[in-house]
């Protein structure tokens, strides 16, 4: 496999920031300035349902399509969107007239429906992680080197698009800090909700978070958010891991419940991260730290904080809102002013992160990025 280039190969400002790859809008056939885009929902779970929610609400999309293969998920979302149009099979709803669709099912299916998304010719949306395992990353790889280049291809790693992550990846990447020289990250919280009820059929598709083979395991299916903001302000990917987990108190499904890896950079930088899914109310730490030379950033959904030595203070700022929204705005307003992206490519990248600290858990050896990416 191809080794990824860093994203400040991209461009600068803006473009930089978000990996974007702009094309110019009379190369654009189709602009879709003057009218909303319609939009086809493939998979109508929480996240699904949620991301399309926040579609629904910008003024120039509406959702013209819901997908499921269970009937009380169709049911919800079409009380949810009325005048969607219902479908069973993902295939069909790729073969309507939809402008674009949001692909939220679960992980093991991303590669196939995003593959076939792209053979589509649509604008796609689609949920984190690239896959569950590597090949599912390269399958991702390869479908968007063969997209559409007037289509845009968005992933929901919320960071990226996000007011106040960029605001900081902008003073790190201006080199006003200095080098970065220690990356710490974690994610201590709680874990999704156990569905019940179901016939033990549909164990594994309803429960799907919790089983290794369909959701890749917590550092693939969640932690993926982590280490999509290391290697966005990095530039790039470690080269090696060595990592331990267990499970302490989980007791549903195959899945580990908290772990801990340290990965390293090609230029000797250490990134030390933790995770655990306690459910502990009273406590949570889901952010990354990037020490540098002349000062320190802590970056969270929550807000941001940024300490410069000359100054001698600590700017904070909190952030009040979903940052999803920022996502979501970006891609339906980068479709219609024709500001086209390509993000599989840095979301199969961050994923395969997350596969190479999998890998060192599992076998407790020192796993190599090389390894990983020609697995």
């Amino acid at each position: 496999m191809t080794r990824f280039s860093s994203r400040r190969s991209f461009g600068t400002g803006a473009a930089s920031a978000m990996g974007v790859l702009f094309v110019k809008p009379e190369q654009v056939r189709g602009s879709q300035a003057n009218s909303a885009v319609s939009v086809g929902l493939i998979g109508c779970g929480g996240r699904g349902t949620h991301d399309a929610g926040l579609m629904a609400k910008h003024e120039f999309a509406r959702m013209a399509a819901i997908c499921d293969i269970y009937d009380d998920k169709l049911e919800a979302a079409g009380k949810k969107f009325s005048g969607a149009k219902a479908y069973k099979n993902y295939k069909d709803v790729l073969a309507s007239d939809v402008d674009a669709v949001l692909i939220a099912t679960p992980v093991y299916l991303h590669p196939e429906h995003f593959e076939a998304a792209v053979n589509a010719r649509k604008h796609i949306f689609m949920e984190k992680p690239a896959g569950a395992d590597a090949k599912g990353c390269r399958r991702v790889i390869e479908a968007a080197k063969r997209a559409d280049k007037t289509k845009r291809i968005s992933v929901d790693f919320q960071q990226r698009y996000g007011k106040d992550y960029r605001k900081v990846h902008q003073i790190v990447s201006s080199g006003e800090l200095g080098a970065i020289k220690m990356i710490r990250a974690s994610w201590l919280g709680s874990g999704p909700p156990l569905r019940s009820g179901h016939p033990e059929s549909e164990e594994k598709m309803r429960n799907w978070f919790f089983y290794r083979d369909t959701s890749g395991d917590m550092i693939v299916e969640q932690d993926c958010h982590n280490f999509d903001v290391v290697t966005w302000f990095m530039g790039t990917h470690p080269v090696k891991a060595s990592g331990y987990g267990s499970r302490m108190m989980r007791t549903k499904g195959d899945i580990l419940d908290n772990l801990a890896v340290n990965y390293q950079f090609e230029n000797g930088v250490v990134f030390t991260y933790s995770a655990h899914q306690f459910g502990r109310d009273n406590f949570q730490d889901v952010s990354e730290t990037f020490l540098c030379e002349k000062g320190w950033v802590n970056t969270s959904r929550r807000g941001t904080k940024v300490f410069r030595a000359s100054a001698g203070k600590v700017e904070e700022v909190e952030t009040k809102y979903d940052i999803t929204i920022d996502t979501v705005n970006a891609f339906i307003d980068g479709i219609r002013n024709n500001e086209i992206e390509n993000a599989a490519f840095t979301a199969a990248e961050s994923t395969l992160v997350a596969i190479m600290g999998r890998e060192a858990i599992y076998t407790g050896k020192e796993t190599t990025w090389d390894k990983i990416s020609k697995s």
